[in-house]
């Protein structure tokens, strides 16, 4: 039996400019593809038909054809990873796996399984950062420590970027100079080294329990006039002025990296959004309890209402204040909202109805089509003010006045609340000044408390 390599796509599901599968294609010459439908991920979606399983089984498919007309193919197995390892290395010679880092806390625990499985067959695990630019501690603060607030990482983290400088050959056959951490994988040099083999079984949605989602997918090329423009646009809901690419960074449809390169020269509002992903990703990683518990624990003192019925015509869009509810209605229906819109309905919750922020962020969860644990648990610890934004805890966005400033012609709300401006449209649930001094004495004595 020959001896092969197994590159193992995870969320990096693209053949360019993916790290963990250049250095396998050139480090071997007989690299079979692989992905495996988790089923310890996927049993716990209760949705049958959730749009991202739906998406990654399309763009599986296309990476299997794309494969195929290299003469390779793409190995699908469902099931846990562990006895797809077992049944793996039982049907090939299997002499090393390569894939690339995955930083949530059931990834780290599942990874180091299958490492410590692979070890007792003397099979070697590779695995490499691909989908974020600076991991880790590759950005800390000059003792050592990860830092904890945005902007001076973020000074940090533009001080890396120029530290190391390369070239490489741009698509239009040009030497171009970048910085070393943007600098393309050339992976395409190295394609020969495939496993070639015929077309492999095909998996389908059904063979897993699950039925197509009929929402649309974004695509994943964005014209560079809306990145340019990006921060004149980006805080109006009614506007194509965002890039709606989140779904393929979670993903891996796209490179980081490409992205990375494009925005520093179009727009330096859209790069620093790509850094903020790097500054969650890194706060996971070191800061693991922010999964389940506030950053700051003294924060864990707030006492919730945690109204059930309150949290359902949150998550239903009524409300009764319309820029909470069209943004609500839109993810429901499309498993996108727009990142303005992301911040007032999470300060909603958290401030004006004081429910527990770990009840939307599951609710984001399994909603949003771009859900990604370390950014969709900075972003709702930022609004409930317990995260590791510098900002004091009383910053409480007003619906209404956020209504006034971004979407002044109710276009947004108007498109996702069809009933607004009608007898049928709900009177707002709670009065913005009560809701707001309430927050305010409620968290000023718990943290009191804890002082």
């Amino acid at each position: 039996m020959k001896s092969i390599s197994v590159f193992w796509f995870r969320r990096d599901l693209r053949l360019h400019d993916n790290a963990g599968l250049y250095h396998a294609l050139k480090n071997t010459s007989d690299v079979l593809p692989l992905f495996i439908f988790d089923t310890e991920i996927l049993d716990d979606i209760e949705d049958k038909t959730d749009a991202r399983v739906t998406f990654i089984h399309q763009v599986i498919s296309n990476l299997k054809s794309d494969l195929e007309k290299k003469g390779s193919s793409l190995l699908v197995r469902y099931g846990e990873p562990l006895d797809i390892w077992q049944q793996l290395t039982k049907a090939y010679d299997i002499q090393s796996v390569y894939t690339n880092h995955d930083y949530e806390p059931y990834a780290i625990k599942r990874d180091t399984t299958i490492h410590d499985f692979l070890a007792e067959k003397n099979i070697e695990l590779h695995t490499y950062k691909d989908h974020i630019i600076f991991e880790k501690s590759e950005v800390t603060k000059d003792d050592g420590l990860p830092y904890t607030v945005f902007t001076p990482y973020s000074k940090k983290w533009h001080k890396k970027m120029d530290s190391r400088m390369s070239t490489f050959v741009n698509e239009q056959g040009k030497e171009e100079a970048v910085s070393y951490y943007f600098k393309p994988y050339p992976n395409e040099k190295y394609f020969n080294n495939f496993h070639q083999s015929s077309p492999l079984p095909h998996l389908e949605l059904e063979d897993m329990g699950f039925k197509k989602s009929d929402i649309a997918f974004p695509s994943e090329k964005v014209a560079q006039g809306t990145i340019k423009k990006y921060d004149e646009t980006r805080d109006f809901p009614a506007l194509d002025g965002t890039s709606r690419l989140g779904v393929h960074f979670r993903f891996g449809t796209i490179s980081i990296r490409e992205k990375a390169r494009k925005a520093l020269t179009l727009n330096a509002t859209y790069l620093t959004e790509l850094i903020w992903r790097d500054f969650y990703a890194q706060i996971l990683s070191h800061f693991p309890h922010v999964v389940t518990n506030a950053f700051r624990a003294k924060y864990e003192a707030i006492p919730w209402r945690n109204n059930e019925e309150e949290f359902e015509k949150w998550c239903a869009g009524k409300t009764g204040y319309p820029i909470v509810d069209a943004g609500m209605r839109e993810l429901n229906t499309t498993g996108y909202m727009h990142n303005r819109v992301r911040m007032v309905v999470a300060s909603f919750l958290t401030k004006h109805l004081l429910i527990d922020w770990r009840w939307g962020e599951a609710y984001f969860a399994k909603k949003l089509l771009d859900f990604d644990l370390a950014s969709n648990n900075g972003g709702w610890q930022w609004a409930a003010g317990c995260g590791t934004d510098a900002a004091p805890y009383f910053r409480i966005f007003n619906p209404t006045s956020q209504q006034q400033k971004f979407d002044k012609e109710f276009i947004y709300i108007k498109k996702w609340v069809k009933e607004f401006g009608t007898s049928s449209y709900p009177v707002p649930m709670v009065d913005h000044k009560l809701a707001r001094q309430r927050c305010l004495k409620t968290y000023k004595e718990a943290l009191a408390k804890t002082t």
